[in-house]
């Protein structure tokens, strides 16, 4: 099985947090040695989560993680994100999609605003 990863944003007009998104997810592809990683966006960023989606598979992935770049499980991870999943896998029957939940609750949380209270 060959697994792509979406860290999944909600997209800014600013497109330097745009940007931010995309580091992020070249990050966690250096860092976890997977070839297969893309940045989406909600709206405001491009691609969209779809787009992304269709660009993995057609890399060769039969399996999608979606990784929420959100803090909270917050209105777009209960409204947005369900109906986006399950549009990809209507569109691609042989590919595993599934979302991981927001970062909420994440003891790397803590220990990055420990960071950034000792450094300001």
């Amino acid at each position: 099985m060959t697994s792509g990863f979406i860290v999944f944003a909600h997209g800014s007009r600013v497109e330097s947090a745009n940007e931010a998104v995309r580091a992020v997810a070249a990050d966690l592809a250096r860092a976890g040695g997977f070839e297969h990683v893309a940045a989406a966006f909600l709206e405001l960023g491009k691609p969209d989560l779809p787009a992304a989606a269709d660009d993995l598979v057609r890399r060769g992935v039969d399996r999608i993680v979606v990784l929420p770049y959100f803090l909270t499980p917050g209105l777009h991870m209960e409204r947005d994100l369900a109906p986006l999943i399950a549009r990809i896998s209507a569109s691609h029957q042989h590919v595993e999609v599934v979302a991981a939940p927001s970062l909420d609750g994440h003891p790397g949380l803590v220990e990055a605003l420990l960071d950034r209270a000792r450094k300001p």
